[in-house]
């Protein structure tokens, strides 16, 4: 990677990495609150409707915050959902996230909480990298880069952030893989720090493996370069 390359990224990345991003961003949802749990609820679950248009992204996050209310932690308590996310029912509540799938999300999230204080206390029962625990703790497949989960992943651990809450402190930035979405990839791709689009876990450690040349003890702030950048410059 070039210097002049270099320079573009930390540039990037202090352009994009403010407050203002907030409010554009799903990640305002769990800005909402302060309490622990109820960012970890809140962000976990945004964060799995990050996909597709923003707009509807955003509206569709603010029908499911208003089903939680004040605190998303009380609400996974309550088993509420039981009743506004029935099991059986498979009509669509986001795209092809069903009601069912959301009844799964809570049932899972009450259950981690009825055993420990935090979902991040609850992740630490299972091995490998801060993915590879997420993954088994949803039980989806940590070979695919999985986007979303690793958005949340650096909301949750990155530190010194206006942006990310670094509110988990048994993991370290340095593990954390960048979120792979088109934006990314294509900013990526066009300055030579991975030769293909692919979105492959692969593609997406190679790519963090590159930003960590300029940004060693935290590569996923360069996630803030190459998406706000292509966000920006379509």
């Amino acid at each position: 990677m070039t210097e002049d390359i270099k320079r573009q990224l930390s540039a990037w990345a202090a352009t994009y990495h403010c407050a203002d991003f907030i409010q554009h961003d799903p990640v305002q949802f769990p800005h909402r609150y302060v309490q622990k749990q109820d960012i970890e609820v809140s962000g976990l679950l945004t964060a799995i409707m990050s996909f597709g248009n923003r707009k509807q992204i955003l509206k569709k996050a603010d029908e499911l915050h208003a089903l939680m209310g004040t605190s998303p932690y009380k609400y996974v308590l309550s088993r509420q959902w039981e009743s506004d996310f029935p099991s059986t029912d498979g009509n669509s509540f986001y795209r092809m996230l069903s009601y069912a799938d959301f009844y799964s999300y809570f049932k899972r999230l009450h259950t981690a909480y009825s055993r420990f204080d935090s979902l991040e206390e609850a992740l630490l029962v299972h091995s490998g990298t801060p993915m590879e625990k997420l993954c088994a703790f949803l039980d989806v497949s940590p070979k695919s880069p999985q986007k979303k989960l690793n958005m949340f992943l650096r909301w949750m651990i990155r530190r010194g952030s206006e942006v990310d809450f670094g509110i988990w402190q048994s993991f370290d930035c340095r593990e954390l893989v960048i979120p792979l979405d088109t934006h990314v990839c294509r900013v990526a791709c066009a300055l030579g720090l991975t030769e293909t689009e692919t979105f492959s876990l692969k593609n997406a450690r190679q790519i963090t493996a590159a930003l960590a040349e300029v940004f060693p003890d935290d590569p996923c702030f360069g996630d803030f370069a190459l998406f706000g950048y292509g966000v920006n410059h379509k």
